[in-house]
């Protein structure tokens, strides 16, 4: 009998590929705010400020300076809404607060002792 050769299928390994290194992308760089848009915010935290302190000292003064820049701010479109109606809230205190003394000690101030 004869024989005939035999041949094994082999399967040849692919060659790896080496990965590709993938390029870093560029990160867009952040549209500018308007100048608008950064003095609204800047008021929104000048409200909140002025408001916190007059509710200390001079609520004659801060209080009614904490509402109007918080209004300013919130017509502006501030990205800072949360502060500017934190300064509006705080303003409106300062103004309880200077109607409460004015009158329960008929003065525009705290008094501390006797």
């Amino acid at each position: 009998m004869p024989t005939t050769p035999t041949t094994t299928l082999t399967k040849r390994p692919k060659p790896q590929r080496q990965p590709q290194p993938q390029p870093h992308p560029q990160p867009q760089p952040q549209p500018e705010k308007p100048p608008a848009r950064r003095e609204a915010d800047g008021m929104a935290v000048a409200s909140f400020v002025l408001g916190l302190v007059g509710l200390l000292i001079f609520n004659i003064v801060l209080g009614p300076l904490a509402l109007t820049l918080a209004g300013l701010a919130l017509l502006r479109g501030t990205n800072r809404r949360g502060r500017a109606a934190l300064g509006l809230t705080l303003g409106a205190a300062d103004l309880i607060v200077l109607a409460a003394l004015a009158t329960t000690d008929h003065t525009l101030s705290w008094s501390f002792g006797p």
